[in-house]
């Protein structure tokens, strides 16, 4: 009687002991998701701000012709035509960034009051890895787009080039160097993740959680 009382109770702390640990890992994803996502609508909202001010305002850059008939441009703000094309494409990256960070996040939460499986929780983990790292392949890929536009625009004296290819290169190293701290993050947590799984195999039918025990 004894033996099946410390059998039941090993067996129900061991439980307990499960659904605790996935909730943790769940909870410790979720955390870190919200947080990036945060972080990425921030620096959207700079960006949209900066850009209303300073890239679409009519009042700071105006323009002359010289003899020649070229145009000869002024600036009443601080920044001349190149500055303005520069923070026009920040605004529609911030705009991008922030739509991005608000479904990102909401997208998330929903997962907060769930109680995902020891697969599920694997598989959402997996999910984000994946995702994160191929936005990091992306982030390259604009960034040889931003340079690409700035050369041409030196070599052909393009403001609006130069402009935009300065305001890509700006933005594709801001989402490389996110991209890539969020990989890790998450990477991190999978890891230790896969550890304790790995220690304690979990088995869930539908109803009723607990780990492997090999007699």
């Amino acid at each position: 009687m004894k033996k099946a009382l410390v059998i039941i109770l090993v067996l129900f702390c061991t439980s307990a002991f499960a659904q605790d640990s996935l909730k943790y890992y769940n909870l410790l994803r979720i955390n870190t998701t919200s947080t990036g996502m945060k972080v990425l609508g921030a620096w959207g909202i700079v960006n949209l701000g900066t850009g209303a001010i300073w890239g679409w305002n009519s009042k700071n850059t105006s323009f002359t012709v010289d003899v020649n008939g070229n145009p000869v441009y002024a600036s009443t703000s601080g920044i001349g035509p190149e500055g303005q094309y520069f923070y026009q494409m920040n605004t529609i990256w911030g705009a991008a960034d922030f739509a991005t960070a608000l479904l990102g996040y909401a997208s998330i939460q929903k997962y907060r009051k769930k109680n995902l499986t020891a697969s599920e929780t694997i598989e959402q983990q997996k999910k984000l890895e994946k995702i994160f790292l191929i936005n990091g392949a992306l982030d390259i890929g604009y960034l040889g787009v931003g340079a690409y536009l700035k050369f041409t625009g030196d070599s052909r004296n393009s403001p609006i080039m130069k402009g935009y290819g300065e305001s890509i290169l700006m933005q594709g190293g801001f989402l490389l160097i996110f991209d890539g701290l969020m990989y890790h993050a998450e990477k991190r947590n999978g890891t230790r993740l896969r550890n304790f799984l790995e220690k304690h195999p979990i088995s869930f039918d539908g109803r009723h959680i607990g780990t492997v025990i090999t007699m």
